[in-house]
This record gives C-alpha cells, structure tokens and sequence, in this order.
C-alpha cells in the first residue's frame, strides 16, 4: 500500500482536511467552518488523531503568512484581516500536537501544485494559478516548486494602470486602495456595483473592465515571471464569458511583443480553467506533503 499524506486547506471561510495519496486515493475527508483558531486547529488534530497519522502533512493557509523555515514565526498567519486570526500559530501547532512533519504554503501555492500534479498543470514546468474571489492571489511554480523570494508572491496587490478620471472608483482594498485585488476582486466589484459578482447581470459594462484588469495584472506576471500556463480560477470567473474576454484583453495588450504562439493565436491553451474545482487546495496540501516527505 502506498504511503498516506494528509492535506489541509484553511480557507478564510472554510476549513478542508483530507486524508490519501492522490484523486483517486482519498480515505476520508471533512469540511467544516474556519472559526477562531483555538476551535479551528482543534478540530484539524481532531480529524487526524483519530484516524491512521499521514507520513507528513501539508497545510495550505490563507494569508498572508510566514514561510521562512528560518524564522521563529514560520507558520502563523500575520497581517490578515479575518478577526483573532493575526499571528496565529498553524503549523508549528498542528505539528506539535500531531508529532508529523508539516510542511505550510498559501492556499493558493498548494492548489497551484495541485493542478500542476494532477489537473490543469500537468506537463509545465512553471505554473501560475490565479484566483479571483473575495480576494485575489496566486501561487507560482518554478521547477514543480511554489517559488517565494522575500516573502510568497502576493500578486492581489499588484499595481495596475487605473484612469481615475475615466474610472473614478477609488479601489476597495484597505491598505492599497486601487491594487488589482483592490479593482478586481468580488470585494471590490460589489463596492463599485452594488451588489455581489454573482448578481451582476451578464452584459453588464462593469465585466468588460474586469477583464481588462484581470488581463493587466496577468500582463505583469507573464513579462516578470514567464509562466508556461497559468489557470484562472475562484468564483469571479463563473461569469460565462469572463476568461474568453480576459484572453482577448491580454493578447491585445501584449501587443505582438512578446513572440510565442501562446500569446497569440494559442492564448486558450495558455490561460485556462481549473480541473480540480474545491479540491485543487487540499490535493496540492497532499502533493506538498509527499513533496516534502522525499
């Protein structure tokens, strides 16, 4: 039988924690709210401890967090906004009670391996998995890997061109005000709009500005970091049209620059749809677990 790994997503809204080796290697599995983290953490041991301990365990967290083994404050989240959760321990906790390996990345690094190992990513070796949600992030991958330098890739505060004589929307995001995630994300479409991605109707002016900023910030990865294949995902893109309308948008902007076929006329095989829906998180929190194991 094959080794067992255990995977953990915690997302801002709901917790995931599983328990296998692969899609088809899932033993068990639990999804329960992201409460305080006392009660969060409490019922993640919970989940394991009463079941076979997984060789080693990943955990995917939302953030922004500390993933400098070096640090005395590697895994805990730091500077985020959900209440009680600023400088919370997770993986350092998790590991203790448990007496596994963990290893700790953003949800978005562990979906993005994910949809590298069993989904959408197959085949590259540098992969940009993009969502756009409440908020918006990326995980990067280079040589398989998620990449951090300083810190993770924190692309939702990138800086976007914005015309605020055309557009005057001041932006929704509380520290950078007009960032990418600040004009783009479901927090910021339903600032501006007035009611909730979901309930914009189709042909709403207000999705041909989302794509263009999607487009723009993917512009900025694709010179900066050069991803073979990025996959757009998070629940802003079940807008019918969306990812054609950004596709458009960013092989006008590239402009014929940048000289590869992916750009241009095969720009639908270079951003593409997630494979592996809600379970991309917690599968890649496996595939980093096994990563990490050796």
């Amino acid at each position: 039988m094959s080794r067992r790994f255990g995977g953990v997503e915690t997302g801002g809204t709901w917790t995931v924690c599983a328990l296998g080796s692969g899609p088809e290697d899932i033993v068990a599995k639990e999804r329960f709210p992201t409460t305080n983290p006392p009660e969060t953490l409490a019922r993640i041991v919970a989940f394991f401890a009463v079941r076979e301990l997984p060789a080693a365990l990943g955990v995917g967290s939302f953030g922004p967090i500390d993933v400098d083994r070096s640090s005395p404050r590697w895994g805990e989240v730091t500077t985020t906004p959900k209440p009680g959760w600023r400088h919370a321990q997770v993986a350092r906790a998790i590991g203790e009670k448990l007496g596994v390996p963990v290893s700790f990345d953003t949800d978005v690094a562990v979906a993005a391996l994910g949809e590298h190992r069993w989904g959408a990513g197959r085949g590259s070796q540098s992969l940009c998995y993009l969502t756009v949600g409440t908020g918006i992030g990326a995980g990067l991958l280079l040589d398989g890997r998620p990449w951090h330098g300083l810190i993770h890739p924190e692309v939702g505060h990138m800086r976007i061109p914005h015309d605020r004589d055309a557009v005057p929307f001041a932006g929704s995001c509380p520290w950078h005000g007009d960032c990418l995630e600040g004009l783009a994300s479901g927090r910021a479409i339903e600032a501006r709009w007035g009611m909730p991605a979901e309930r914009l109707p189709v042909e709403h002016v207000g999705w041909e500005l989302e794509a263009r900023y999607i487009a723009l910030g993917i512009l900025n990865i694709a010179c900066v970091v050069s991803p073979d294949r990025v996959i757009a995902g998070g629940g802003v893109f079940d807008h019918p049209t969306l990812l054609e309308s950004v596709r458009g948008h960013l092989r006008d902007l590239v402009g014929g620059y940048l000289e590869t076929p992916l750009l241009r006329d095969g720009i639908d095989r270079y951003v593409v749809s997630p494979e592996l829906g809600d379970d991309a998180g917690v599968l890649g929190a496996i595939a980093m677990a096994e990563l990490s194991a050796g």
